[in-house]
């Protein structure tokens, strides 16, 4: 028996309002595009697909010319929606397809349980070829109701080589591998990686992006901060961008293009400098930190406010403390109040940022240092003296031999031995009539024997004057060289160091061992005037001058060929005291100053102490280069620290401080108040 002919459904355009929303909908729960959306997109294009309608009935089973949409129901309403608006007149013929017999519920079912979902890569293709029609992005967003980036997103994944979209449409690639692809532009460098990753096990889209990435440099690295991405692009560089991923504004291919451009624009940065009558100038992208040791550095004269200005500064100032006190319980800032107070806030930083004039003479002996800073800004170091440069200033030896007539002491005077008992200048075997002579040096060094024993004793009980007489001494090391105006045999050593991490100069310690070495630049050029600086300085300033300069001689270095285990001890102790944190200041393992330099186990080791076990296995099965990466994102902000980086703990408690005298100044207080003629009783 032959098998019927299908009759299909009669179609009828039916009006507007006949039409009513059937009970018998399956769909109840709202998805995906939303109705005003939907709305919308039928009045650009009118209706695509037509309503599946069945007539509506009476208790008799007659038809009462209503239809009801038992499929269909979200283009029902954004049709009703259309005529709410008056878009639609409730009249308008709607194209539908009039079922008979069989349930309501099955129509609604097998329509939406039938349809098959657009691949990703069909919707990729149809962004490109509407693009390829003359569609801008922001056309096709508002077209389908997406955000411009999603656009740009598809269009970048239809980009990708067609070889490995066909293997995306096979299954044999994954979404999230095809998005990493489209970092790079080049077909031949995709393949390339693709061909690469099929004899490796490891696939992950992070591995595809950085050997797509390889060589490359980052968006973010002062460099291209410095230059800026436009004028890179302008001299002809490429820049690889992930818009699936954070890129920090995506990565530069050609990096000797931006070295070149780099050290160019320094170059030219350096000129207006140079015409200022420097002695030299020093240009690099990035000088290594200790640079400056050995040269002194002369202040400037910051250029003072006129009465004009000053005026300004006052009236700027006052208007921002009344705007912030006005609003000070606001929860959220009008938006005019927030402009202005930004306005301000310029003008007052413009008032800060004063020119500073520096003194001619220094100037014809002083050097500048031109790079650039962490941020990608100019930096520029003026006013560093190299030890040559010094002005020359007359040694001790070129004065001792002279005499007050002018004449040389060694030919004035005649030693003459007396009984074997040593020698004694022929001033003191004169009369007393042969008139006044140098006294002898035995005797000037016996007499200064007493003075510098009375001086230490005197100095002893007198913590204040030996604590600006240390430090005297120390200032002396630190801002001048070879500066002998102390009678203190204290030498102030600043090691430098044989090895250093790149960036080192860049790091926040760095930064804010500078910034306090340029706050003292005040100190007297000339370091006979250091003494009356520091004794006009009040106690506060002089602590944290005396905490600078011992903070520079700090070495803690571990170094194999210079064995220092009692000096590393007492860094340990130092550290403890300080509560230092090297995370807290800012350190966090990479893979070029730690995971890159140390051993798969040492990796594992990390992750294992600042995560858990579960996590350390998650990584053990890549290779050491991939390891030390994904180690790097794991470890970010965890604190963990290397453990030569780390701050020991104690081993014994340390003994609380006592108020009392020590024993041996208590028995001997009579002695030390005869010293400076006081009682030694203390009043209760």
């Amino acid at each position: 028996m032959a098998n019927p002919k299908l009759v299909l459904s009669r179609s009828q355009d039916i009006p507007f309002n006949k039409l009513v929303l059937s009970q018998s909908n399956v769909r109840r729960v709202k998805a995906g595009i939303s109705i005003e959306e939907l709305a919308e997109d039928i009045a650009r294009r009118t209706l695509l697909q037509s309503l599946s309608v069945r007539p509506v009935r009476d208790a008799d089973g007659n038809e009462t010319g209503k239809y009801e949409v038992p499929a269909g129901g979200r283009r029902y309403r954004a049709l009703q929606l259309l005529v709410k608006q008056k878009r639609m007149a409730k009249t308008q013929p709607v194209p539908c397809v009039l079922r008979e017999g069989g349930l309501a519920e099955e129509d609604s079912l097998a329509e939406n349980v039938q349809r098959v979902a657009l691949h990703p890569l069909d919707q990729f293709r149809a962004f490109q070829s509407l693009r390829e029609a003359g569609l801008g992005e922001e056309e096709i967003a508002a077209r389908f109701f997406v955000a411009p980036s999603v656009v740009k997103q598809r269009l970048k994944l239809a980009a990708v080589s067609p070889k490995l979209l066909d293997l995306y449409a096979e299954d044999a690639m994954t979404l999230e591998q095809l998005m990493a692809f489209t970092v790079a532009t080049d077909h031949a460098r995709q393949e390339q990686v693709w061909e690469a990753l099929a004899r490796s096990y490891n696939k992950e889209p992070y591995h595809i992006r950085r050997q797509l990435t390889e060589g490359t440099v980052r968006a973010s690295d002062k460099r291209a901060q410095f230059i800026g991405v436009d004028a890179y692009e302008a001299a002809g560089g490429t820049v690889l961008r992930d818009l699936f991923e954070p890129d920090q504004g995506g990565w530069l291919q050609d990096a000797a293009l931006l070295d070149r451009l780099t050290v160019e624009k320094l170059t030219a940065a350096a000129e207006p400098i140079r015409a200022e009558g420097w002695k030299w100038i020093e240009v690099a992208i990035e000088f290594t930190y200790g640079h400056t040791v050995g040269m002194r550095r002369f202040a400037g004269e910051t250029v003072a406010l006129t009465e004009e200005e000053q005026a300004r500064h006052e009236a700027l100032r006052a208007e921002y403390e009344k705007l912030e006190a006005e609003y000070a319980e606001a929860e959220e800032l009008p938006e005019e109040i927030d402009r202005r107070l930004g306005e301000i806030e310029t003008a007052l930083e413009a008032f800060e940022n004063r020119p500073v004039i520096y003194d001619p003479a220094g100037i014809a002996r002083a050097g500048v240092f031109v790079s650039i800073d962490a941020d990608g800004s100019l930096r520029v170091e003026r006013g560093y003296i190299r030890p040559e440069d010094e002005a020359p200033v007359e040694t001790e030896a070129e004065t001792e031999g002279a005499t007050p007539d002018g004449s040389d002491s060694e030919t004035a005077r005649t030693v003459i031995t007396i009984g074997g008992n040593g020698s004694m200048p022929e001033a003191e075997a004169l009369d007393e009539d042969d008139g006044v002579k140098p006294l002898a040096d035995r005797l000037v060094t016996e007499l200064t024997a007493h003075r510098t024993l009375a001086l230490r004793a005197a100095l002893a009980s007198d913590p204040g004057t030996a604590f600006v007489a240390v430090l005297h001494a120390l200032c002396l090391g630190t801002f001048y060289r070879y500066a002998s105006n102390t009678c203190l045999e204290i030498t102030a050593k600043s090691a430098g160091f044989s090895a250093q991490a790149p960036g080192l100069n860049d790091t926040a310690s760095a930064k804010a061992i500078e910034a306090r070495h340029r706050g003292w630049a005040r100190l007297p050029e000339d370091p006979a005037g250091l003494w009356d600086a520091l004794m006009a300085l009040d106690s506060d300033s002089r602590n944290m001058l005396f905490a600078y300069c011992a903070a520079l001689t700090v070495n803690v270095v571990n170094e194999p060929w210079h064995r220092r285990s009692e000096a590393i001890a007492h860094g340990d102790q130092l550290a403890r005291a300080v509560r230092l944190d090297m995370a807290a200041v800012g350190w966090t393992p990479t893979v070029d100053n730690y995971l890159g330099r140390v051993t798969k186990a040492r990796i594992l080791e990390a992750v294992r102490e600042a995560k858990d076990e579960a996590t350390a296995q998650l990584i053990d099965h890549l290779k050491k280069p991939d390891m030390a990466k994904e180690a790097e994102r794991l470890l970010a902000g965890t604190g963990w620290l290397p453990e030569p980086l780390r701050t020991p703990p104690a081993d014994t408690a340390v003994a609380e401080p006592t108020a009392d005298l020590p024993a041996f100044l208590a028995e001997d207080a009579d002695a030390a108040a005869a010293l400076d003629g006081t009682d030694s009783t203390v009043a209760e």
